[in-house]
């Protein structure tokens, strides 16, 4: 399975809302060459919950076809209907992916006993590697260490995005769970400290901006240097707190036009960001040697 970093690819767009492919294409090829150790495909930060279904498919295709082989894709493929997930996952096998990423169903708020059914419904359809992702702040629904172990037995569950931020959360996983299923992070402001502790791997933002600098973080901190990973994610930290100023993908998109690397595209309900939070995300962008 995939360890170290894997960033939560932008989806590119015009400034009228449309797909920008090729900068989509760029932004792979940037990646590639720069050391990331996975992508993730229409996740949070690629505004999945904006995209249509063919879209979304689309942006799939398009990310594993730019690849070719070069680096493994991960496909967001989560869904609040059970259903949904498992047609999105069975496209995402289809498309060619190595993997999928599966939000806990968000906004209609199951049990434990619901989120158990669920997962095992998309494992037991698609045989394809599969991610859980926990993130409460956005779901409103916390998948807890014990019902993360109950799934995590399936053979088709290898790991989870945890991105409550909490370590404790990450020690129970890796204690309950067996040493075969993956933790990873999915918050960069804790992410060094979670893989010090036994984490496989960070999904991240600031890998979208910083891609070799993360890689190289994400590569001591497995390995348990401390100190080079300290070293190293010193001069991110500022980016680890400001690409979340507004929501995520908003400042996150900003500063990748800061870079020349796309341009002003964003779907409502989201919004370009605020001009107040610009020099504060502008300064850690200097911080660690982007501008």
């Amino acid at each position: 399975m995939i360890t170290g970093s894997l960033v939560a690819l932008v989806t590119p767009m015009h400034a009228d809302g449309s797909i920008h492919w090729e900068a989509l294409a760029n932004l792979i090829d940037m990646h590639i060459e720069q050391g990331s150790n996975g992508i993730v495909a229409v996740g949070t930060t690629g505004e999945s919950a904006t995209l249509d279904v063919d879209e979304h498919c689309a942006v799939i295709k398009f990310t594993v076809e730019r690849s070719a082989g070069r680096i493994p894709i991960v496909a967001g493929t989560g869904a609040n209907c059970t259903r949904e997930a498992i047609e999105l996952t069975r496209a995402a096998k289809q498309a060619g992916a190595d993997a999928c990423l599966l939000v806990a169903p968000y906004y209609n708020k199951p049990t434990q006993e619901g989120l158990y059914r669920h997962h095992m419904a998309i494992a037991d359809a698609v045989e394809i590697p599969q991610i859980l992702y926990n993130v409460p702040g956005r779901t409103v629904c916390d998948m807890l260490p014990a019902t993360v172990q109950r799934i995590s037995t399936h053979p088709n569950v290898v790991a989870i995005k945890e991105a409550t931020g909490n370590l404790q959360r990450g020690r129970e996983i890796l204690e309950l769970c067996d040493p075969e299923f993956l933790l990873y992070s999915g918050d960069d402001a804790t992410a060094m400290e979670l893989m010090l502790l036994g984490a496989k791997g960070n999904i991240s933002v600031t890998a979208n901006v910083a891609p070799k600098a993360m890689s190289d973080m994400c590569a001591a901190a497995i390995a348990g240097d401390r100190a080079r990973a300290e070293a190293i994610n010193e001069p991110l930290l500022g980016l680890h707190q400001n690409l979340f100023l507004e929501a995520n993908p908003i400042p996150v998109k900003w500063a990748l036009q800061q870079m020349g690397l796309m341009e002003e595209g964003i779907r409502l309900p989201l919004t370009p960001l605020s001009e107040q939070f610009h020099q504060p995300l502008r300064d850690a962008m200097q911080q660690a040697g982007l501008l």
